[in-house]
């Protein structure tokens, strides 16, 4: 079963954890083949989100991360393959393996649209206080509406997220 959807304030800590993740990550990989970024609400100050810290991994080819596989789980990372039958063009990874998880790991390819449209989005949250706050508070909303379905939370936020990629140019 999986972990309900459960919305906390912003936590000043997530940033750490991730610089903490980041640098654990690239080591595995050669200087500048990769790429990790904190991505998702808890990247946003102050904005309330799952506390789970989101990354993105940047790659060139996929097959970089493939390799790594092992390595990463090794890090403590658990690579969950099922996602690709929904999202071929992204590696999924997770820790700790035992629930509740803290991280995610997403890794694609440079210059996705998965890739470019995370940057955005998180950049135009850190920029836009007032985008933030109804974000913040539209989480809030599903999270109580959908709290045991992630599926039906996720794709309820989708528009929200689509309407300011669209309203910067993103799509």
């Amino acid at each position: 079963m999986r972990d309900p959807v459960v919305i906390v304030p912003w936590r000043p800590e997530w940033a750490d954890q991730f610089v903490e993740a980041r640098d654990a990550i690239l080591p595995l990989f050669e200087s500048g083949e990769a790429f990790v970024e904190h991505v998702g609400s808890t990247a946003v100050p102050g904005l309330a989100a799952k506390p789970i810290v989101d990354m993105i991994l940047g790659v060139r080819r996929l097959a970089e991360v493939e390799r790594r596989i092992p390595a990463l789980e090794a890090a403590g990372w658990e690579y969950i393959p099922d996602h690709e039958a929904v999202f071929p063009d992204r590696r999924f990874l997770a820790r700790p393996k035992p629930r509740p998880r803290n991280h995610h790991l997403h890794a694609v390819e440079l210059g996705t649209r998965f890739w470019n449209d995370h940057l955005v989005f998180r950049d135009h949250l850190r920029a836009h206080a007032e985008d933030a706050r109804a974000y913040g508070e539209l989480k809030r909303v599903l999270a109580e509406k959908h709290g045991h379905d992630r599926e039906a939370y996720t794709e309820a936020k989708s528009d929200f997220v689509r309407g300011v990629l669209a309203r910067v140019g993103a799509r």
